[in-house]
C-alpha cells in the first residue's frame, strides 16, 4: 500500500482541515511551509475569490498543498418548508426590528463543477479533497488527469468503501468529534456517526489504502494515539481557528477560549447539514436540529440577517460557531508552530 508521505509529498502526514469562512490561503501556506498539507476551502469562494486566493497559494509555497470542494446535489426549493423555517425565525426577527419579508435567497455554497474545473486546471492542484462523495466520474476522471491525489471523509465504513470503490487515493475518517460539516453522503442517519478512535481502526481494517484521522485530535498526544490506531496520518482542524493566520472572528475566538467551547451540539439549523458547533442561543432555543430548515445550503440565507444584527452588538446568538469536540489545543500561536507541536506525535515512525 502506497504511504502517505509518498502520496502527499509533505514531510509529516499533517493535514490542516479546510474550514471555510474563517481562512484563506495565509493559513494554507504557513502549515504548508512548517511540513504540513495546507488546505483551502473553496466552497464558498466566487470565481474571483477563488482566483485571487490561488495566486496567493501558488505564490507562497513552493510545497504541496491541498484545494477542498463540496459534491452536494444542489437542493430543490420546496416553499412549504422555506415558509416553515420563516415562521420558525420570525420572533428573532420581531426581536431584531428585522423585515423577514426581506430575507434573502441563494445557496451560498456551490458543488465542484466543470466551470470550477476550468478556473483550477491551470495550477494543477498537488491534492484534492471534497466533502460529501466524490465529484462525478467524468469531473473525477478530469481531477485524475492532472495528476492530482484525491482524498475524501467517510463518516461510516460503508462510506470508506464506497469512496475506495469510486476513485478515492486516501480515506479521511471523520469521527463524530470533529468540528464543522459532517462529510456524511450515504445516510442522513446521525445514530451511524461514531467517534474517532472508533471508527479509525474499522475503516483501516477495512479498506487497503492510507487512512487519514480527523476529530478530537488537538495535540502531539492525539497524533499518537491515532497512529498507534493504523492511521496513515492526520487532519487537524480547531487547533488551528486562533492562529493570526486564521480569519476567525473576535467573537468566534472568544467563544473558543471560554468555558463555553467545552459543549458543542451537532446542528442543522445554521447551513440545513449537520455540523458541530459551540452552543448558542439559537441552537438552545430551537433545539439544535430541526425539521424546518431548508435542505442544505438553503437555511444559511435566512440566518445571515439574524447572523449580521447580533454580531454587531457584540453577540453570537446566531453565528455558526464552528467547533471540534476539543478546543484544547486551540491557542494564539503562529500555524507554524502549532504544526511542529503537532508534529512531534510523528515521532514514533522516526
Amino acid at each position: 500500500m502506497t504511504t502517505l508521505f509518498a502520496l502527499l509529498g509533505t514531510e509529516r502526514p499533517l493535514i490542516q482541515a479546510p474550514m471555510a469562512g474563517v481562512q484563506g490561503a495565509a493559513l494554507a501556506v504557513a502549515v504548508c511551509n512548517a511540513g504540513g498539507l495546507g488546505s483551502l476551502p473553496c466552497a464558498m469562494l466566487t470565481p474571483e475569490a477563488l482566483q485571487t486566493e490561488l495566486k496567493a497559494l501558488t505564490q507562497g509555497t513552493a510545497r504541496p498543498w491541498n484545494l477542498n470542494f463540496f459534491c452536494h446535489t444542489p437542493p430543490v426549493p420546496d416553499a412549504a418548508r422555506e415558509a416553515r423555517w420563516r415562521e420558525a425565525l420570525a420572533p428573532f426577527y420581531a426581536e431584531a426590528g428585522l423585515d423577514i419579508s426581506t430575507v434573502p435567497t441563494g445557496a451560498g455554497r456551490v458543488p465542484f463543477s466543470h466551470a470550477t474545473a476550468d478556473a483550477i486546471e491551470p495550477f494543477r492542484p498537488p491534492v484534492m479533497s471534497f466533502h460529501f462523495g466524490l465529484p462525478a466520474p467524468d469531473l473525477l476522471a478530469r481531477v485524475k488527469g492532472w495528476g492530482s491525489v484525491v482524498l475524501s471523509s467517510a463518516t461510516t465504513v460503508e462510506e470508506a468503501r464506497w469512496l475506495v470503490a469510486n476513485g478515492a487515493d486516501a480515506v479521511i475518517a471523520q469521527g463524530s468529534e470533529a468540528g464543522g460539516h459532517r462529510g456524511m453522503f450515504l445516510t442522513d442517519d446521525l445514530t451511524t456517526q461514531v467517534g474517532t478512535f472508533a471508527l479509525l481502526p474499522q475503516v483501516v481494517a477495512a479498506v487497503d489504502m492510507p487512512v487519514i484521522a480527523a476529530g478530537g485530535i488537538a495535540d502531539a498526544a492525539g497524533v499518537a494515539a491515532a497512529m498507534a490506531l493504523g492511521a496513515a496520518g492526520v487532519q487537524v482542524g480547531t487547533a488551528y481557528l486562533c492562529c493570526p493566520e486564521a480569519t476567525t472572528s473576535a467573537l468566534h475566538r472568544a467563544a473558543l477560549r471560554s468555558e463555553a467551547a467545552r459543549h458543542t451540539a451537532l446542528t442543522n439549523l445554521f447551513t440545513g447539514r449537520p455540523a458541530r458547533g459551540i452552543v448558542n442561543r439559537v441552537m438552545r432555543e430551537l433545539g439544535p436540529m430541526s425539521a424546518a430548515t431548508p435542505a442544505f445550503p438553503l437555511a444559511t440565507a435566512a440566518m445571515a440577517p439574524l447572523r449580521a444584527h447580533f454580531e454587531a452588538l457584540g453577540r453570537g446568538d446566531f453565528s455558526p460557531l464552528w467547533s471540534g469536540q476539543n478546543a484544547s489545543g486551540c491557542r494564539s500561536l503562529p500555524a507554524a508552530e502549532i504544526t511542529h507541536q503537532l508534529t512531534r506525535g510523528f515521532e514514533c515512525l522516526l
